[in-house]
């Protein structure tokens, strides 16, 4: 059929165009030759050669022509006929508007600090140094991807908000044995953490650990027996202690000695009382604080309690209690012991004990010589203690406490001829407390009272206060607040007892943590009742401690005392100054 209709073409052209001359000749051959091209292509099959037309007049919508079917695309997929699924598809994805670009920040070229090394900072100040894992540490997990469950919460149902790897950061590196990573070995105890980088290491001996100590100091005092005539005298102090702690899971036992002895170079004339001997006078004071403290766990609720404790010293210089004439200063010695118990009932907690206590005093020497007894001073003391405590509040423990005891002189009358038995006691009450661990400490008020065997003796009677504050004012500074009240014995005649009272204020700062200063006031009261006597005595010192290691440390003190008295020529004031080293282990 394709072959007929060339033929017939051919000889139309042949014939129309041989003889014709001229354009009308020519717009006659186009008038005839489209009709009878409409005609075959009416009866012709499709082509399938390359076509541009049907692409280039198809209509656009909305002005847009898809990649698909745009006339520049030269692939063989382009000239297969669409369906109408397909061109259907094509009219919706068309009918999709774009996405907005407003606030959307572009992009362009690479993305910063994309060629940066593996090691160093960035353009953006980011680090590119990969962490180092050493054995046995923990490696942080990656962060969960999308789709991931969330971690379960835990059993008390808070979320902790610290983001890993916080919990190991900034911690050095456990070894493998101790972080329990070697196969086959067990991980070992993990020691505790130790506050005081410069403090005593101390030794194991079985189960206890045991820290000792000793200062070795030289000095200076200006007025050493406290008189009204001051005399200087250089002087040592050797100070030795020892401090034992248990270390059980129950049960407890601590033993904490402390003593020291003061030398004086110089030796002191006599007093002009007109004795015979001119024997000189040493002003050497020993002094010991011992205690040994006991707690047996019977239950969870139940403990029993005990106390075995020393004391060694001697009479304060400047005291009214030194016998005239003395060559030397009389040691007396107190030792006693406690025993009680302690039991919870929940918050409510009950305590009770008795105690026991054996005083004695040393034989005098007198410059002349010959001694003199000190019997009627030797007593023993006998009393109980009771004391409830309720838990109110986390940090506040308030409670009530009552003494009662009885104090029974070997000799009935003493020098004096006055008989010194009596029997007392002291109630209080207060609160211990702890406020964010800022401040911490208890403060009690209360009532003493002693009355004598003796008509002639007064009893004794006064305010009680107890206190032992402690402020952490900032992490290198530490104030604190000790305030003590005691009923003394005493050998003036006519005077039933000594009521003193005394308060300590103390600030130790660290400049670092190898210099600390230490800055101290105490003041004071001495009430001789029965006597016109009323003394007030004040002491400032400055300390300076320079720690060389744990083992080694230097130590300067600066202190002026004060005795300011009622009576006539008793007041007294002194000044002293102490360079030394302290070694511990």
């Amino acid at each position: 059929m394709d072959s007929q209709v060339y033929e017939i073409v051919g000889v139309f052209f042949i014939v129309m165009l041989g003889p014709a001359r001229g354009r009308r000749r020519l717009a006659l051959v186009l008038r005839a030759l489209l009709p009878c091209l409409a005609l075959i292509a009416s009866n012709v099959a499709p082509s399938h050669a390359q076509t541009l037309t049907p692409d280039l007049f198809r209509p656009a919508r909305d002005g847009f022509v898809s990649p698909q079917n745009s006339p520049l695309r030269r692939t063989a997929e382009s000239n297969d006929r669409t369906s109408d699924a397909a061109r259907a598809a094509q009219l919706r994805d068309q009918d999709v508007p774009a996405k907005s670009r407003i606030g959307a920040i572009p992009t362009y070229g690479l993305p910063a600090a994309s060629g940066a090394s593996s090691s160093g900072y960035d353009s953006l100040n980011r680090t590119r140094k990969k962490a180092n894992f050493y054995p046995g540490q923990a490696r942080p997990k990656p962060p969960p991807g999308p789709g991931s469950r969330p971690p379960p919460l835990p059993a008390n149902g808070r979320v902790r908000l610290s983001i890993p790897p916080s919990e190991s950061a900034s911690k050095a590196p456990i070894p493998p044995a101790m972080a329990g990573t070697v196969v086959g070995q067990p991980p070992r105890k993990r020691l505790k953490i130790d506050g005081d980088p410069f403090g005593a290491v101390g030794d194991y001996a079985g189960s206890f650990l045991i820290k000792s100590a000793v200062e070795l100091r030289g000095g200076f005092d200006t007025n050493p027996r406290r008189t009204l005539v001051p005399r200087g005298s250089p002087f040592y102090v050797v100070a030795p202690e020892f401090l034992a702690v248990s270390d059980w899971q129950r049960h407890a036992i601590v033993a904490d000695l402390r003593g020291s002895f003061t030398g004086y170079g110089n030796t002191f004339p006599p007093p002009t009382d007109g004795t015979i001997s001119s024997a000189p006078v040493v002003a050497d004071r020993p002094d010991f604080t011992g205690h040994v403290n006991g707690r047996l766990d019977v239950s969870r609720d139940t403990r029993l309690t005990a106390q075995a404790r020393l004391r060694l010293a001697t009479d304060n210089p400047g005291s009214p209690n030194i016998q005239a004439g003395l060559q030397r200063y009389p040691v007396y010695a107190t030792l006693g012991g406690t025993f009680g118990v302690d039991h919870n009932f929940n918050r409510l907690q009950l305590s009770a004990g008795v105690a026991a206590d054996r005083t004695i005093y040393q034989a005098s020497t007198l410059t002349d010589g010959t001694s003199s007894t000190n019997d009627d001073r030797n007593y023993s003391q006998f009393g109980g203690l009771g004391r409830v405590s309720y838990d109110l509040m986390p940090g506040l423990k308030p409670f009530g406490e009552i003494v009662g005891n009885v104090r029974s002189h070997d000799l009935l009358a003493d020098r004096n001829g006055f008989q010194r038995n009596s029997s007392g006691g002291s109630v209080r009450a207060g609160t211990s407390f702890e406020f964010s661990r800022i401040l911490t400490g208890e403060l009690a008020i209360g009532w003493a009272a002693r009355t004598y065997q003796d008509p002639r003796l007064l009893p004794l009677q006064g305010l009680l206060t107890s206190a032992s504050l402690v402020w952490v004012a900032t992490p290198l500074t530490t104030a604190k607040f000790f305030a003590t009240t005691s009923i003394d014995e005493t050998t003036v005649p006519g005077v039933s007892g000594v009521l003193t009272n005394t308060y300590t204020v103390e600030v130790d700062h660290d400049f670092r943590r190898w210099l600390t200063t230490i800055g101290k006031f105490t003041w004071g009261t001495q009430d001789y009742q029965g006597d016109a006597r009323f003394d007030r005595f004040y002491s400032v010192s400055g300390d300076l401690i320079y720690k060389l290691n744990r083992s080694v440390w230097l130590k300067g003190t600066l202190r002026r005392d004060w005795l300011d008295s009622s009576i006539i020529g008793a007041s007294t004031n002194s000044t002293v100054v102490l360079l030394g080293v302290r070694l511990q282990h």
